[in-house]
């Protein structure tokens, strides 16, 4: 049996470093606020925000009233502590402009108490212009997450999202040039997404230096376009398998470029869950595609080495993806000579070590 040294130097020619995903996520509590369909200037062909945020819609200021007296009851920050606004769901952006000042004075008034120290808006790569986002700078808004999708002008165009790869291009550029961070979602899976399609999106969105990426493989709820296409034949959902091995070359690639994804699965939520027809839903999906991503990282630093790794020393957050459901990815483990014996978990490290 190898035994694996205790202390290996990151540098030495016969080790391999690589990033997993370790320290790339950012601390703190998000507070998140839903504005189901609000803003939005039509709905797209898989949509049922309602089911998935588990509220019905309602207008902006009663949601944003009823956010305040949530807000109100908790104490201010303490020294180094964060806690996050975010307004989800909807387009932002786009709101009515008396909608958006009521939501945006709700993040003052919470920042100046110091219940708020950061927050975010998701919106629309195509519902931006340069005075909603200076208001959105003006309010404290750090990070403005945009609904992409996809860069491919097919899959925007089955998806009726009323935009072109173009515009969310311009849309990219927009937000960063504002001094805003970038944050781009991704729909795999959806009317015209191919495996090879996604991954040339994640290829894109990397070079547009996002601040996080998030991943939501498409589902068919009921009741959406999608649903009554799916019945009749003319879309066919992704597979876990195929779901699973497509985003974990994807995870990979973001791991491999620093960028987060913070998130890899849309939230539980019974309604939502209830109201599935079809797609790659599993309880642990996250997990899955974490430990192909990590399998992927792994193979491609030991087809580095010119002979036998002798060991691997991992961050200790991936103990618990490693060997993915029911340890079904222990043989691919076993045929890279990485079986249990020769793998460590350290408690301090970010990046993994092969050698």
């Amino acid at each position: 049996m190898s035994k694996i040294p205790h202390h290996i130097s990151a540098n030495s020619p016969r080790n391999v470093c690589f990033p997993v995903g370790g320290g790339q996520y950012g601390s703190g509590r998000i507070f998140p606020v839903f504005l189901p369909f609000l803003g939005c200037p039509g709905k797209c062909v898989y949509c049922a925000q309602d089911r998935q945020t588990g509220r019905e819609s309602s207008g902006a200021q009663e949601i944003a009233a009823e956010a305040r007296q949530r807000l109100e009851s908790l104490p201010p920050c303490g020294e180094g502590e964060e806690r996050e606004l975010a307004f989800y769901g909807g387009t932002f952006t786009a709101l009515p402009e008396a909608d958006r000042s009521f939501c945006l004075a709700l993040l003052r008034d919470m920042r100046k108490s110091l219940r708020i120290t950061r927050a975010r808006c998701s919106t629309r790569p195509d519902a931006l212009s340069p005075a909603v986002l200076e208001e959105l700078v003006r309010a404290g808004i750090g990070l403005v997450e945009l609904g992409i999708q996809s860069f491919d002008d097919r899959a925007l165009t089955l998806s009726r999202r009323g935009y072109q790869k173009q515009d969310a291009l311009l849309g990219c550029r927009a937000v960063a040039e504002a001094g805003l961070r970038l944050g781009i979602q991704l729909l795999p899976g959806m009317p015209g997404s191919t495996p090879e399609v996604f991954l040339a999106d994640v290829e894109k969105a990397l070079t547009l230096s996002p601040a996080c990426l998030r991943f939501y493989p498409c589902l068919v709820p009921e009741g959406t376009a999608l649903a009554r296409w799916f019945c009749e034949g003319r879309y066919r959902p992704w597979t876990l398998e195929e779901t699973v091995r497509t985003l974990g070359t994807a995870l990979n690639m973001a791991w491999q470029a620093r960028v987060p994804v913070i998130r890899l699965s849309v939230a539980p939520e019974p309604s939502f869950d209830k109201a599935l027809l079809a797609g790659p839903r599993h309880p642990a999906l996250g997990a899955l595609i974490q430990a192909e991503a990590l399998l992927i990282a792994v193979k491609n630093a030991a087809d580095t080495l010119s002979r036998r790794p002798e060991g691997l020393v991992l961050p200790r957050f991936c103990q618990g993806f490693l060997y993915g459901d029911r340890g079904a990815l222990k043989e691919r483990w076993r045929k890279l000579d990485l079986g249990p014996e020769r793998i460590r978990f350290d408690e301090t490290a970010h990046d993994a070590t092969l050698f």
